[in-house]
Order: structure tokens, then sequence, then C-alpha cells
């Protein structure tokens, strides 16, 4: 029963069928081969046949060999060795992978289609844009189709006001958009980003819309009684909460659209940088925030960077002048930033002249603030001290380039010899009596300098010409030079080298051998003084010089040749000093020849000493001849000794009179009065002949044997005289030392001399004496004294009318004026002001005299008694009477000498000058106090009030003539009346021509010239203070007083009220006021031709240069104040322009230029202009001069422009600083200039652009751009010629620049300058006013950057790039490029690939949770192609045009689990993907991991879940990767397939991502293109073409069998299943 009852049981029971895992894949696709080790069994299998072998010994498979024995190394060997292997190998793969990809269907169409719009009702529309509004609505719900109605600002409107998030928002838009185009693109003239440009015209619509709302109260009107109210959209909370919503919302949609292209860049940054130029600050506080979010982008262009920067410093100088600077502390600090930024990334923005000129100062201080607002961390301190530094580099940079183009840097004399000519011409002339000669550097320590040549031929020069003033200069040259060569000496011997005497011999021999000056017949007695002085002292050989002469053959040297040497007047003429009989023989034989035995020398000398005995009869014991009234008389009874040589008059005097005079001086009972006359005598002829060594001896020993005050103060005249003659000599230590020794001899005799004593005070200087000496000096003054006037507490009081005084005019004792002189002193020594009280009696006596007596001598000869009287006041006085009479004279003497008659001035003039011979009035202080008051009153026009005293002013001429003028004696009662007082007179002048008087003497000179042109003053005493001014200026003491004080002759002709003309339309004031300067400095007295051009060689020479400046320079600013005035403006024009003219022709070196140029400064802005234009005109004449004059004028043509440009450079120097007012240029003289340039531009690209490029002509190139760089320095207005010429040299300056800055032609010399005046020209070109919109691109070069070369400095292409107004900005088809393959097989690049940023809108992919039939569909269309994925070409960018197929490859999900890790390996057993580098994974098969732990198998054993592995939602299990090896040519095709493949692995819209601009980082997921990169179908990347990486390695295997666990390894080869017998091979 049991049996069967099991039987029903079999027989109902089903047949077990074995199935294999859910994840284990099949062996084929298609073929039933089972699967991968999965080896279920099976009914009648062998292993069930139960025998009695199988039971007993168990089921064991035959070989199909003999295993023992067989081996097929034979077979294998015989195959690899055949030639035909490898071949039949790689065919047979090859059709497999051919049959594989012929199997895999092609890619299908795309299916996407844009939303379309419908017309929806208000409620509807309204619910539409509520769901669009809430995010938990899928856009691909609402995708279908897109409400249609508002547009522009009303549509951004409806977004903001529903909320809409932004990612949303800007997907809707991008619909909209794109359906706005859909229509236009199958047009020819459809521009696909046209759209861009119009809807960001839409987007800076609207945010201006917004900023307008921001306004700012406007300004009081004054006058106007108008009660204004003002409410602005932010003052108010809830205006300012809705506008600033809008507004933040609007700027989130901005930078969505900006990032993805959906607003057109250059668009957008252009209305942005319009916007800050025109913003109020109110405004600026947003616009600034948004400049510094899209700073990046606008730095790449220098176009939209230096309007930037000219904004923010304007804005920056409003808010630091505005009273609301503490409230926008936050916008300056940004505005800061912003161009701290863009002077570290784009300095050549800030590279802009009349930028640079007007925000100079506050673009340094915003630059160079050390308080940089950055984070506090000691990490980045580094950056931050390199930041600065970078920034501090690149500004300095900046100012040097902008300062170089406006020719603000200082003038650079081009010569350093004229320089320094001028310069040690200016050293020498400022000599004085006061100069310390030892502390003068005029000659360098090196022999060898070439400059010492230079130098020592200067000084040569300027002791003997005519061009220069004053006896002192040849014995100023000999001391210097002597000086230099003891210095030299002593080196040398301290060093044991030669010593510079030959040297100096060989110098001084080739200038007079050389010299043009020396070689002039009318200097040689200025030769011959110089080198009697050098031979003197032992600097040049006399001997040497004859024997050289004769050494040379030198002919002509004796006076019995026809045909004489030049050096045969220089032997005849230098004189000798302690010659020896052989010297003076030799001398004697060369110039008269060996026979001759009696010479003319020889009688001239008998006729000069014969002249000399009869004018000294006293010395020589001969009958007394009347008393000398002149230097005239004297000189016309001595006619041999003028005219006797310079040897004739040394040897007279040094070798016969002083001997003479001397044994004379030292003989018992001589006279001393006539002796003194005698000596008088002499110094005057020593005085004439130039003998000051010899007069220097004579006064020596005339002051050892001095006895008597009157000798003493004619000796102390003398020496007082030549005080500069003495001091050049270097002989003042000596004479110091004399005067020391008479002092301290007439101390000892009881004696003391006041002037003695401040005459050597005054030569000492604290130099000489040693300081003991000079302290006894000091205690015997104030000895002196306090003799002369006791200190006491009660000083006696004088009383105002001392009737003693007027009662002396009529008593006739001699002795009268002496007794009552002591008589005041005794009585009256206590007081302080006594003196100036007997004074003023004085003059009130003298006021009386003409009433006492008619006649003109009596009245003289009272006056001679008051200046008796006054003579001894003045020697009681410690200080003497001079200070007291100069305070009476400027205080109530001014009226008092007004109010004098004729004849009382007759008397006070007699008195004058009385005391002034005796020292006891300075000449200066008359002038002071009596003369140049006169003169400015008489320069004063009355204006209604009395005219001045004709008496006055006629004594005042009179008397300044006497002092100053006069070198005959009156020979009557008249002081002076003999030579006597003449000398005297002349002593005192010296102190006029001198510091610190002369800057007066020099003020009265445009007193003078204003008083010849005050027509109320009489003609005559006009044409008297005109010849009195002539002779005063042409005196040789008072052009040696204007060459050593030029800068004070300057300034006083500069500014000087009394020479500005009452009546501006006469000119008659600044005629004789440039007259007078030139009388002064050019022995010129023409008014007719005072503009004429000055002489060439006087211009150029050092020693008239600087006065020639002065001259010009009161020229031109004469002209300009006659240019302010109607009436004299064409006649000052004509002047200037034939000034100009004349002075541009006649510049022809660039030391002419340099000096022309200093001659025009200082002018106005009038005649600067006018000089600027006539400058311009001149250089537009000569640059087109060469269109008729041959090739070889075109360098000096060129080379004289470039030397008037220096002239105009130097012109407008002083009006480049603020706030000096900057020059214009006229418009047609611009014109003119610029075509001018223009067209040597394009002569010299012919010959630039060539191989062999010239250095003349980069010179040329360089200083035709710095002409154009110095044309748009100045104010113009521009023409239209002007500016189309100005548009085709920029094109022919940028292709120089390209030039100069390329690898083969690099100069970096010339490229800086080319390219700085090309940011010139873009910045100076006028906008045209009839455009509206801003376009700050309109003349930059508009070339695509692939012309420009990449073979150039990386700095350099920046420079060039920044310029180009085709920039591509950085997108999503940034160097991307169609291509295509052609017959051979070979890649072909095409155009770049056009950005469509409005077609390649969003992909919203398929619904998360799909419908079942849609699912049901999908697993039929699987199964129909046999493909495990299928793929969906649904995106806006179809994947033909990345040349993507189908490959039936999927991408493996990646295990999420640590724990899972051994799982890889046994999952790529059976699959493997394109998850991982290939090099990665040929390291990880052919290796074997570590051996695990019983524990960690066990665990993996028993954990291991296929299905609970596998086993993931849809998306998951799609994403599982496909075998590479179904590829045949890379991955990319794979990856290229990932636009249609994004909505399997991701769940949220890429369109939801923020982007933010401060990141840097753009993401462009819309058009699904972020795989382009990797692509390399039909699109490929040119950089990346020939890079080498593993995704252009193509995978040829075939399917790989997975590495089985560690422990089936342990496993016997010999037990294991088929299956597990796989080894991992290296691919």
């Amino acid at each position: 029963m049991r049996e069967k009852k099991d039987e029903v049981q079999s027989v109902d029971l089903p047949v077990y069928e074995s199935q294999p895992p859910a994840w284990l894949p099949k062996i084929h696709a298609s073929a039933d081969l089972g699967y991968v080790g999965f080896h279920p069994p099976r009914p009648g299998q062998d292993e069930d046949g139960l025998s009695d072998t199988n039971v007993k010994n168990g089921f064991i498979l035959n070989q199909a060999v003999s295993v023992e024995t067989f081996s097929a190394q034979a077979m294998i060997n015989e195959s690899l060795n055949s030639r035909e292997t490898l071949t039949k190998l790689e065919q047979l793969m090859n059709d497999v992978f051919i049959r594989r990809a012929d199997r895999i269907p092609p890619v299908p169409s795309s299916t996407f289609r844009i939303p379309t719009r419908v017309t929806l009702n208000d409620a509807k529309r309204q619910a539409w844009f509520a769901d669009l509004a809430n995010p938990d609505v899928p856009l691909h719900k609402l995708g279908k189709s897109v409400p249609h109605g508002a547009k522009g600002h009303d549509l951004l409107d409806l977004l903001h006001s529903n909320n809409v998030a932004i990612s949303r928002a800007v997907w809707f838009l991008w619909v909209f958009g794109a359906n706005e185009t859909a229509g236009l693109r199958n047009k020819p003239t459809y521009v696909p980003m046209q759209y861009s440009i119009d809807w960001a015209n839409v987007v800076t619509g609207y945010m201006k819309k917004q900023l307008v709302e921001i306004a700012l109260p406007s300004a009081p009107r004054p006058g106007l009684n108008i009660k204004q109210t003002f409410k602005g959209v932010l003052a108010d909370i809830d205006t300012r909460e809705r506008w600033m919503s809008r507004f933040t919302y609007c700027l989130k949609l901005l930078r969505t659209f900006y990032a993805e292209d959906l607003v057109d860049h250059r668009t957008f940054l252009t209305w942005l940088v319009q916007q800050m130029m025109a913003c109020n600050l109110a405004q600026a506080g947003f616009l600034t925030r948004l400049a510094d979010e899209y700073l990046n982008d606008i730095l790449s262009s220098r176009a939209l960077a230096r309007p930037l920067v000219e904004a923010c410093l304007a804005k920056l100088f409003e808010i630091r002048t505005t009273s609301a600077h503490e409230f926008l502390t936050d916008t300056e600090d940004l505005l800061k930033v912003l161009l701290h930024r863009i002077c570290l990334a784009l300095p050549d923005a800030l590279v802009s002249p009349k930028m640079w000129s007007t925000y100079s100062g506050l673009l340094e201080d915003i630059m160079l603030e050390t308080s940089m607002k950055l984070p506090n961390d000691h990490s980045i301190e580094q950056n931050t001290r390199d930041l600065r530094h970078i920034l501090s580099d690149n500004f300095f940079d900046i100012k040097k380039r902008n300062e170089a183009m406006l020719f603000r840097g200082p003038i650079a004399q081009v010569s350093a010899r004229l320089g320094t000519a001028v310069s040690n011409v200016k050293l020498l002339n400022s000599i004085s009596g006061d100069t310390d000669m030892n502390n003068i550097v005029y000659f360098g320590q090196n022999i060898d300098d070439s400059n010492f040549k230079e130098k020592l031929d200067m000084l040569l020069t300027w002791s003997v010409t005519p061009l220069q003033y004053g006896d002192h200069r040849p014995f100023t040259a000999v001391t210097l030079i002597r000086i230099w060569r003891d210095k030299a000496c002593d080196r040398a011997s301290r060093r044991g080298i030669a010593t510079p005497s030959e040297f100096l011999q060989d110098q001084l021999f080739d200038w007079l051998d050389t010299s043009e000056v020396a070689g002039e017949v009318s200097n040689i007695r200025d030769v011959a003084f110089l080198y009697g002085k050098l031979v003197k002292h032992e600097i040049f050989s006399y001997a040497s010089y004859i024997q050289r002469l004769i050494a040379r053959g030198e002919t002509g040297l004796s006076y019995t040749e026809e045909v004489g040497s030049r050096h045969r007047l220089f032997l005849g003429w230098i004189p000798l000093f302690n010659s020896t009989s052989s010297l003076t023989n030799q001398r004697k034989v060369t110039l008269h020849g060996a026979r001759a035995r009696q010479t003319f020398e020889d009688a001239a000398e008998r006729e000069i000493r014969k002249e000399i005995r009869a004018v000294l009869p006293d010395l020589f014991e001969g009958t007394s001849v009347a008393t000398w009234t002149s230097t005239t008389a004297l000189l016309k009874q001595c006619q041999t000794l003028t005219k006797a040589t310079r040897f004739e008059q040394v040897r007279t005097f040094r070798q016969w009179l002083l001997p003479v005079f001397k044994k004379r001086i030292t003989r018992a009972g001589v006279d001393h009065a006539m002796l003194f006359k005698s000596y008088l005598v002499a110094v005057e002829l020593m005085a004439f002949t130039k003998c000051f060594h010899s007069m220097l001896d004579l006064t020596l020993s005339m002051l050892e044997h001095s006895v008597d005050a009157d000798s003493m103060n004619g000796l102390i005249a003398t020496f007082e005289r030549y005080m500069t003659i003495w001091n050049c000599m270097d002989v003042m230590p000596m004479i110091v030392k004399a005067l020391d020794t008479a002092h301290q001899v007439w101390k000892l005799r009881g004696v003391q001399s006041r002037p003695l004593l401040a005459l050597l005070v005054k030569f000492d200087n604290g130099r000489h004496l040693p300081e003991a000496s000079r302290d006894r000096i000091a205690s015997d003054i104030a000895a002196f004294t306090l003799a002369l006037q006791p200190i006491v507490d009660r000083p006696d009081a004088v009383p105002e009318v001392l009737p003693e005084i007027l009662l002396l005019a009529g008593d006739p004792d001699p002795n009268a004026p002496s007794i009552l002189a002591n008589g005041l002193w005794i009585k009256y020594r206590t007081s302080l002001d006594w003196a100036w009280k007997v004074w003023d009696n004085t003059v009130a006596s003298l006021r009386q005299i003409p009433s006492m007596t008619s006649d003109v001598e009596a009245r003289r000869a009272c006056a001679l008694r008051y200046g008796t009287f006054l003579w001894r006041v003045d020697q009681h006085l410690p200080n003497g009477l001079d200070g007291d009479v100069l305070q009476w004279f400027l205080g109530p003497g001014k009226a008092e000498v007004v109010a004098l008659s004729a004849d009382a001035w007759d008397v006070l003039k007699t008195l004058l000058l009385f005391l002034s011979i005796h020292g006891s009035l300075k000449t200066t202080t008359i002038l002071q106090g009596l003369v140049y008051p006169a003169w400015q009153l008489g320069a004063t026009r009355s204006m209604g009030r009395p005219v001045m005293s004709e008496t006055y002013l006629s004594s005042a001429n009179s008397l300044c003539f006497h002092l100053l003028l006069q070198e005959d004696g009156s020979n009557d009662t008249m002081p002076p009346i003999d030579l006597f007082e003449l000398q005297y007179i002349r002593t005192k002048r010296q102190a006029v021509y001198e510091e610190p008087h002369f800057p007066l003497l020099v003020a009265s000179v445009p007193i003078l010239i204003s008083l010849e042109n005050n027509e109320e003053i009489p003609e005559s005493l006009r044409t008297e203070s005109t010849a009195l001014r002539c002779h005063i200026c042409q005196e040789s003491g008072f052009r040696q007083g204007a060459y050593r004080n030029l800068e004070i002759i300057r300034e006083t002709f500069e500014n000087s009220p009394y020479l500005i003309d009452q009546d501006p339309s006469s000119e008659n004031l600044s005629k004789r006021a440039i007259a007078g300067l030139r009388m002064i400095l050019c022995d010129s007295t023409d008014e007719a031709n005072i503009y004429d051009w000055p002489e060439v060689t006087c211009l150029l020479s050092p020693w008239k240069i600087a006065a020639t400046t002065i001259q010009m320079q009161l020229q031109v600013k004469k002209l300009g104040r006659a240019l302010c005035h109607e009436s004299t403006a064409e006649f000052a024009a004509a002047n200037l322009n034939k000034l100009t003219s004349m002075l541009f022709h006649h510049t022809r070196t660039a030391e002419e230029a340099y000096y022309v140029g200093e001659m025009a400064r200082g002018a106005d802005s009038t005649v600067a202009s006018k000089f600027i234009n006539n400058g311009f005109q001149c250089m537009t004449d000569l640059l087109l001069e060469a269109q008729s004059e041959p090739e070889s004028s075109n360098a000096n043509c060129l080379r004289r422009v470039g030397e008037l440009l220096r002239v105009l450079i130097h012109v407008s120097r002083p009006f480049r600083d603020p706030p000096a007012t900057l020059l214009a240029v006229d418009p047609q003289v611009l014109e003119s200039f610029i075509v001018a340039i223009d067209w040597r531009f394009k002569i010299l690209e012919t010959n630039f652009l060539s191989e062999n490029v010239q250095s003349q002509f980069i010179h040329n190139l360089v200083l035709l751009a710095r002409l154009l760089q110095f044309a748009f320095s100045f104010k113009n207005a521009w023409t239209a010629k002007s500016k189309e010429t100005c548009l085709s040299l920029s094109s022919l300056i940028f292709r120089f620049a390209l030039h100069s800055a390329s690898e083969d032609n690099l100069d970096i010399s010339t490229y800086p300058i080319l390219i700085d005046t090309l940011f010139v020209l873009y910045d100076e070109l006028p906008h045209d006013a009839k455009l509206i919109t801003f376009d700050p691109y309109r003349y930059y070069p508009n070339i695509p950057v692939t012309d420009i070369s990449t073979e150039m400095p990386p700095e350099y292409r920046k420079q060039i790039l920044s310029l180009l107004v085709q920039l591509p900005p950085d997108s999503v088809v940034t160097d991307l490029v169609n291509v295509h393959r052609d017959a051979q097989g070979n890649t072909v690049y095409g155009a770049p690939v056009v950005n469509k940023p409005w077609e390649w809108i969003e992909n919203l992919g398929d619904p998360s949770v799909l419908d079942p039939k849609e699912e049901e569909r999908d697993r039929e269309e699987k199964e129909r192609l046999h493909l495990k994925y299928l793929v969906k070409n649904s995106g806006s960018i179809s994947l033909d045009h990345f040349g993507a197929r189908l490959t039936g490859d999927g991408i493996k999900q990646r295990t999420l689990n640590d724990n899972e890790v051994q799982m890889e390996g046994r999952l790529r057993s059976f699959e493997d993907g394109m998850s991982e580098n290939l090099f990665i994974r040929d390291w990880r098969e052919t290796r074997w991991s570590s051996e695990l732990s019983q524990e960690t198998n066990n665990r993996h054993r028993g954990e291991f879940n296929a299905d609970a592995l596998f086993a993931s939602d849809p998306s998951k299990a799609q994403s599982s990767r496909a075998s590479p090896t179904s590829s045949i040519v890379s991955r990319s095709s794979t990856q290229g397939t990932a636009s249609s493949l994004r909505q399997q692995h991701q769940q949220q819209s890429p369109s939801q991502t923020i982007h933010s601009r401060p990141s840097n980082s753009t993401v462009h997921d819309v058009i699904d293109v972020d795989m382009m990169p990797t692509t390399s179908s039909s699109t490929k990347r040119k950089a990346a073409a020939a890079a080498i990486s593993d995704d252009e390695i193509e995978i040829i295997e075939g399917p790989v069998v997975g590495r089985p666990s560690q422990s089936a390894k342990k496993q016997k080869a010999s037990k294991a299943p088929a299956a597990a017998k796989t080894r991992a091979r290296k691919k």
C-alpha cells in the first residue's frame, strides 16, 4: 500500500528544474548556450549511470588525449611561426567587431520639441504661474505648453510678483525666448546671439528703470522762495523693501542669464560702464557692487576698463567733496578696491594722460595708502605684502608712462658741454672781493679727464674775452690754476708720480697756438696780461715757450720777417719777471735778430721814463705841475706809456719806477705830502696799464712809512678800490698782515684810525688773522667806541635847535668847524641822537645860505665849511655820521629836500660830495636817501596831484652823475676838483655795484625807464634821465655786477611795477623796457629792432647765453601782456610771430633747442599757446619738406623737428602741472600737423616692415610717436579730417606695434612707446555726438584673435588682446569647432561652433515614475533591438552633433558599502564598464589581492546576496555598466550619450543649480554639453586634439572572465571545474 501511495505521489509532483540566479548573465544574448558557470543536472547525463566502475571508482571523464605523453607545444609553435596566424586572428577580431557594430541600431532621431505657446485666460494664466512658482509641481508637467501674453518688463514684473524661483523662472524665460526666435532661425540673416543682445537691452532697461527711481534732492536755487519737498524711494520702509526685493530678484536672474549667455556680455558690460559714468552717488552704491561682481570680464577689454577707471575716479572725487561723505564710506572703499584690482590686473587701463592730469593726486593717494582691506590672517601676510609690492610697482610704472606722455619730466639738458660751460661761467662771474678763492672747486683732481682741458680752455678764454667784464679775470684764472697746480704737485710728491707742470705747459701752449680768441690782435694786451701772471707764478715757462717755437721751426717770429707769426706778438708782449740775462738775450735775438743793438723797445722805454718824470716832478725833484684834474689829462701826457706793449710797461714800472719810489720813501726828510701826491699819480698810471702787482708793492711800502691821516686814508682808499683784484690775486693774507702791523704801529703812537680798523675787519672776513689778533682788534674797536661815546645812565639831552651851527656860516676862522665839532661832542657825546640833530640843524642852516649871499663861490665855500664841520663830527662818532643821515633822508628829510630851491640844492650838493670824498657819507646812502626817491616821484604820474619839483629831479640826476659817472675834476669849488678827489669818488662808488646795494641800483633802472615815459616830466629832464641811465648801464662796474647777479636783473625787469604801462594801448613803455634790458646785457641801444633774432654765435656763446635768455624771456612776457589788449594785440601777434619764426628757423642743434626753450619759459598761457601753434606749424612745414627734397634731407628734417620738439616741451612745461591751464592748439594747425605725421608714418611703413630695419628708421618711428603724443597733450578741437586721419593712424600704429612685438622683430624699446601712443589715440578720438548709444569699442581694432601671433612675449600679447573688439568671452562653445572626415578618413577642422543659447534650452527629462504602458513599450523596444539599455535622443542638442552612436554598453553602479569591496572583483567577472581609468584597471586585474582571513571569507560567503546587491530602483538598475569591449572607438562614444541618460542618474533638474558670479564657475547643464571636452567624434576641441589620454585608447579585447575568490584559488587544477580555471591576463 505504501508503495502504491508513493507511486501516486511521484506522478503528481512536478519535475524539479534547477534555475540559475536572477543576477547570473547568459553566455550569449540570443543563442541558448546557457549561463556562465551554471551546469544543473539533466536527465540521461553520464554521471547518472550506475555501472560497477562508476560505483567502485567514481565517475571519471576520459581524457581526449593521452595526458601523460601528449604535448601541444609543437602544434602551438607551428601555428605561431606561421605568417598567417596573426593576420587570421586580427581578421577574426575585426569581423567580430564589424558584425557587432552592424547589428547595433543607430541613434534615434531627436524627439525634442519646444514647449508650445498657448493663449490662456487670466484665471488659467494666473494658475499656471502659481504652479510655476510652486516647487512641488514638476516642470515636465508644465513643459508641454507655456502661456502667451506678457513680454519684456511686464513679464519680469510678473515673475517677481509671483515669487517664482530663479531656476524655474530662467526655464520659463528660456522657453519664452526659444519660441520668440523659432520663426527667425530659417532666415539667412538670422544671428543666434541677436536675441541675447535684445534680451540684454530688456534686462538693462529694466534695471535702469529701477535705478532711475533712486533720485537725489536738487540743490535749492538762490533767490527762489519756493518750498521744496523730497521723498525718495529708499526713504520709506515699505517702498524700500519693495524696491530692494525687485532689484535683488533682477540681479539673481541676471547672474543666470549672464552665465548661460542669455544676455550678451558685451552689451551688458557696456551698459554697466556707461551707467557708472552717468549715475549719481545714490545709484553708485548699487552699480559699484555690480561692477565688482562682473569686473573680471570687464578687465579682459581695455575699451571697458579705461572708462570704468575714469568713472570710479570721478565718483571718488565727488564723494570726497560732498557733504554726505560719512554715509558713503562703503561705496568709497569698494571704489578703491575696484581701482586696486584694475591696477593689478590691467594697468594699461590707467594709462591715459588726460585722465592722469585730472586725477593724478587722487590716484596716488588711493594706490599708495597702506590700509588695504585684506583678511587679518598670518598665513596670507606674505601674499598681502606681495600684492602691495605689485600694486606699487604697477602704479609707479603707470605714473612714469603718463608723466612721459604729458611731458612733465625734468628738461634734460642735451649738451653737457654747453651746460657745464654756462655753469662754469656763472661760477666765475660770481667771484667778488668776499669770495674765498681756496674754496672754489673749478678743476677736478684727475688731469687725464677730458673735461679738464675744456675747463682750462674755458677759463683762459673767459679771462681775456671782451664779452666779459672786470680786470680781475686774469688774476682769477691764474690763481685757480696755481691752486690746482700746488695741490696736484703735493699729491704727486706723496704718491711719487710726475708733477703736472709739463702737462700745464703743453696745455697753455696749445691754447696760445690754437685759440681764436687769443689770436685776435685786439685781445693781445689781455692775453699778454694773463700770460705775464702765469710766467710770474712759474706756471708757464717763457724759456720753454721760446725753445719749443724754435724747435718746431716756427717762422715769422722776428720783426725782420715780412709775414709774422701769431707767436711774434705773444713773445713781444708777454712781460718777464725775475728773468735772467740769458733769457732776455734769447728773447731779443728771437724777436730782433742777433745783430740788433738798439731796439724800438729800448727807445720806447726811454720815452716812457721821460713821460713819467714829467708827470711826477716831485719824485724826481723837478718842477711841480698843476694838479691833475682827470685821468684823461694825465694820460695825454703819457701817450707812449699807454700805447706801449705789456712787456715795456711792466719792465718800466718793476725795474725802474718802483725801485725809485721805494728809495725815495726811505730817504730821510722826505716831504710825505708831495710824495703821497706822486703816489696817487703813479697808482693812476699803474691802474690804467693794469700793473697791479707793482701797485700793490708800492702801496705796501707807502703803508709801512705812512705818518699822517691823509696818506693813510689815501692808501686805504687804494686798497678798498681794488679789493676784488687783491682777492683774486690771493694776496689778501699779505695785505691783512700789513694792515694789522700798521694798526699796531699807529696804536703805539697813540692814534686810532677808524677807517683802518674797518678795512682790516672787512679784508680779514674771519679768514686770515689768527684768533688772538682778531680778539685784539675787537677789543680795540670796543675801547675806541667807548671812548667816543661813553655809556651813562642819563644821556645828555640835545635841544632841537642848535643856533651855534647856523652861526658857523658867518665865521671865517678856518678852525671854527673843528672847534664847533669838538665843543658839541664834549657837550653831547653821551647822547645817542646828537649826530642826527646836528645834521638836521646843518641842513636847516644850508637852506639859509642862499639868502645870505648871492655869490655862488661864497655859497660853496660856506658849504665846504659846513662839510669840514660834519667831517669832524663824523670823526667823533664811533659808527660815523652815515647811519644818522640815511635815517634822516628816509624820514623827515623827504619833505624838506623836495622843497629846496635850486640854490639850496647847489649848496647841499657841494656838501654831500665833500662828505662822500672824505668818507663821512657813503655813496649808497646818498643814492638811497636822495636820488632813488626823486626818480620814484618822477616815475609816478600825478593823477591830479601837484607835479614834483623839477629842481629836485634835476639835482638828483646831477648828484648821481657826480657820484657814479664823473671822471673829470671840476677845477673849481664844486667837488671833486682834481684827480685825487676823483680817486676817492671811484673808491666809494665800488660799493654801489656790490651786494647788498646793487639790487637797489638795478631796481632803479625800471624806475628811470618809467620816468622817461612820463609825459608830465619836461622833455629835457627825460632826455637827461635817459642819458644818465644809458651811461650807468654801460659802466664796467655795473656790467660786472649785472653778470654776477643775472637773476636779480631778470626778477627786476619781470616784476617791477614801474614797467606796467598805465595805457595798455601804448607800446612805448614795453619797448623801452626791452631796450633797457638789452642795453644792460648786450650793449644795444636800438629800440626799433628789439624783436630781431640775435646772432647765433651770441646765442650759443656761454658768455652771453644766460643774459640773452633773460632778454628773450622779458620780450615774450611783454608780448603776452600786449596780446591781452585789443588795441595792441595785432601788433604784438605780428611781433610774436616774427620772433618765434626766427627762433624756430634758426634752431638747428640740440644745444640751441634747449636754450631757446629756456628763453620762452615763464610766458603766460596766451603767448605760450601762440608759441606752441607756431611751433606746430613750423614742424609741419619741416615734415612736408621731404615731398620736394631729396632723400638725404629727410634725416636732417626729422632731426630739426626733434630739436623743435625740445623747444616746445620746454615752453609748455610750466603749464603741465595743476592748477595751470592746459594750453590749446588751433584745430587747423593740429589738422595739418596730424596729416603730416600720417604721411611720415606711411613712408616709414614701407621700410620698417621689411626684414632689414635700419636703426635710423626706428629712431624716426619713435620720434613720430612722441610727436603724436605731444600733439594730444594739449586741448584741441577735432575736425572731420583730423578724426579721419587719426583713425587711419591708429590702424597703422597697431600694425607697427604688432610688428615690434613679434618674436622675429622684437624691440623692447620701441613697442612700449607705440602701444602707449595707441592708447592715447583711442582715448583722444572723440565719440560721435550723433550716436545715441555708448560704444567704447568704436575705434578699437576689429580683427579676430587668430590673427594675433602667439610668438610674442606673454605680457605684450595680453596687452594687444585687451584691445580687440572680437575677443570671445568664455562660453560653452569656447574652443569648439565643427569637424568632418575627408575621403581618406582624416579629420578636417571647420568653422567654430556658433553659440545658440536660446535654442539650447534645458531638457527636463522623463518623469521619475513612468507610466506602466511606457515601461512596457521600453521593454519591448529593448527586446526588439536586443539591447540591454535604451538611449533616447531627447535633448535640445541632438546627439548627431557629437557623432554619437549606440554601443550596447552600460555603466556599472558603484558599490556604496565599504564591506562589499570584494564584490567588485566578482562582478567584474561577469560585467565590466568604464568607471575607472584604463591603466588603473590594468594594474588591478593583473595583480592578485592579499589573502583574506577565513573569517572574512566566511562572512562574505554568508552575507553575499546577489538579489539584494542588484535590487534597486529602475533608474539605478539602468545605470549598471556595460563591458567596454563592445566599443571599437573609445568610451567617448558612450559618454556622448550622457545627455540622454542624465534622467537615469540625476534626480534633480540641473537648472535648479544657482549660479554665483563670485565663485567664477559656470555650470552649463542646461544644454547637456558638460561631457563635450572628452568627445572625439565629429566635434573636437583644438586644444586637446594632440593630448594623450586613456580616453583615446581603443579596447580591442573580448570579454574577460572574472577572477575567482581567494578561496577558489586553493583548489587543485585537476579537480577544479572549468569555470574556476580562469586566470588574470595582462591586457
